[in-house]
């Protein structure tokens, strides 16, 4: 059972395939973290499969894998977006985009035979996928008086979170990032040294 600030995504493009009387199921699947990235995936997918069909896909975006959508692309309503996304969700993913090019086989499939030609397909590209398990970290921001740096620093040796930025002046400034669970012991650690406060990381 993963833990509640773990997510499971793919580490680069992999491909799949599934043919089904005739027809050509082309699948792909990529990391993306935004519906930006999504577009561009599908712009350059869809130009260079151009002579294709279908370019039919599903994403799922952010740790809490609110966000998603599949898309049917001239299929039949259902057949082809919800099945794809179906194997994202079955593989509890996140931060991907799985994109099905179709090439017609002059076969009609029928609906039934169109949702597992997807499925398959779909499925294919994340068995090919290099799957890789990533945490939800988060940033605190704090200052302190110079003095106390070594307070601060056997804190951080202690609890290693990793040091994004720091400036060692009269008043010192630091970041630090560490997985969600761990954030409030490393900052009860950090209460207790003396001049140091915690400033709004935005």
């Amino acid at each position: 059972m993963m833990a509640d600030d773990e997510y499971r995504t793919v580490k680069g493009v992999s491909e799949g395939f599934y043919s089904e009387k005739r027809s050509k199921f082309l699948s792909f699947a990529m990391p993306v973290h935004s519906q930006d990235e999504v577009r561009e995936w599908l712009k350059k997918y869809q130009k260079m499969y151009y002579d294709a069909r279908h370019v039919c896909y599903a994403f799922m975006i952010g740790p809490d894998r609110k966000e998603f959508r599949g898309a049917d692309n001239g299929e039949p309503s259902g057949t082809a977006g919800k099945p794809i996304l179906g194997q994202i969700n079955s593989n509890e993913l996140t931060d991907i985009l799985i994109i099905v090019v179709r090439y017609y086989g002059g076969i009609n499939l029928g609906t039934g035979g169109l949702t597992r030609a997807y499925k398959a397909a779909a499925a294919d590209a994340i068995a090919h996928a290099d799957i890789i398990e990533k945490t939800t970290d988060e940033d605190v921001v704090f200052t302190f008086e110079y003095p106390f740096l070594n307070d601060v620093m056997r804190i951080v040796k202690e609890e290693n979170p990793k040091i994004k930025s720091q400036s060692f002046e009269m008043d010192c400034v630091m970041t630090l990032r560490i997985r969600r669970s761990l954030m409030q012991n490393l900052r009860s650690c950090l209460e207790k040294v003396e001049t140091l406060r915690f400033l709004s990381d935005d």
